[in-house]
């Protein structure tokens, strides 16, 4: 097996400070997301799509932070919860609410929906809809990048409840054996769809469920772009450097149910307020007002810029032509030009 190559990496970054550039990049990424997913709520609502629909709406920092610390060529594969992570890697809003549409124009043309949002031209290896599911999956993307001699870490993100999945263990065991440079993340909002961790396990603190595989494990503050830029940071190098696998429990909350179809009922809106008085978008800004990185007349620009970027991409995918159903069985099967596949 070839031996992983290390290099001078974006990773290094992540260990210091941040200036005017991170902040407002942060502040565009995140504003992006998260009038995406609003515009996304509203349109289910209307019943413009269907099907399953989970939204990101208040966990925006942690892929700011992550595409701060990350490289081009590491890859990224999660769960369902998934219209934010082509965004930050660079995939158009028109191709991600296309897919939602079920329009030929979609990132899997029509055919995943909410659930299975792909973009591998970006380096996203899917949203996958069964839970847990996508953990060996980016394990072994990272076992071919390790085997291939590739300067690549596979970032493998996870919920609080696919933690309790046995395929979790398995993984685990597999990356640490075969020192795979993955760098596994859950993505801990406290509630497996409406059940909390607490009634779920007697491991409250998921990060330590690394730790009887000696796998490096902490903790970590989701709602900081900060906080989260600079483990994955430290993290990514020390996958890159061929020590093997990492794991962050990523402390976050989303804003909104686990569903559209939610009621949340388990939840209070005392609860709820603490959190978003902990917003990541409103600390970004803050800070970007506190230090006059931009006049208020510059925030309006950025903000008009997005909102006309999304009401392009709604007016795209409404545009778009649906599949034909002669298309049903096409793509279930596929032999061509995947990245692993000669």
């Amino acid at each position: 097996m070839a031996k992983a190559k290390t290099t001078s990496n974006k990773s290094k970054k992540a260990l210091t400070t941040f200036g005017k550039k991170d902040y407002i990049e942060w502040y565009e990424q995140m504003y992006l997301m998260r009038k995406f997913e609003e515009k996304c709520g509203q349109l289910y609502i209307q019943q413009k799509f269907g099907g399953f629909c989970h939204l990101y709406i208040g966990q925006e920092a942690i892929l700011s932070g992550m595409k701060s610390a990350m490289t081009k060529n590491d890859r990224v594969i999660t769960a369902y919860r998934d219209h934010a992570h082509p965004l930050i890697l660079g995939t158009p809003a028109k191709y991600v609410m296309a897919e939602l549409y079920g329009k030929t124009t979609g990132l899997s043309k029509g055919k995943g929906g909410s659930m299975h949002m792909f973009d591998v031209k970006n380096n996203l290896f899917g949203g996958h809809g069964i839970v847990g599911a996508q953990i060996p999956m980016g394990a072994g993307i990272a076992f071919a990048d390790k085997y291939k001699g590739n300067d690549s870490v596979t970032i493998t993100f996870f919920g609080d409840g696919a933690a309790r999945q046995g395929a979790l263990h398995e993984t685990f065991n597999m990356a640490m054996t075969w020192k795979l440079p993955v760098l596994f993340i859950v993505e801990n909002n406290h509630y497996a769809m409406g059940t909390s961790v607490e009634r779920t396990s007697n491991i409250k603190e998921l990060w330590k469920l690394g730790l009887s595989y000696e796998m490096p494990s902490e903790p970590v503050d989701g709602m900081s772009p900060e906080t989260v830029c600079r483990a994955i940071g430290k993290a990514l190098d020390h996958c890159r450097s061929g020590k093997g696998p990492y794991f962050l429990e990523i402390k976050t909350y989303r804003f909104k149910g686990h569903s559209m179809s939610d009621p949340q009922k388990y939840r209070t809106k005392e609860e709820v307020a603490s959190y978003k008085d902990q917003d990541p978008l409103s600390h970004v800004l803050d800070v970007i007002k506190e230090k006059k990185y931009l006049s208020e007349a510059q925030i309006k620009k950025i903000q008009d810029k997005i909102k006309i970027e999304i009401e392009e991409a709604v007016k795209f995918a409404e545009d778009s032509p649906l599949p034909d159903p002669s298309e049903l069985y096409d793509d279930v099967y596929v032999e061509k030009n995947y990245p692993y596949v000669k």
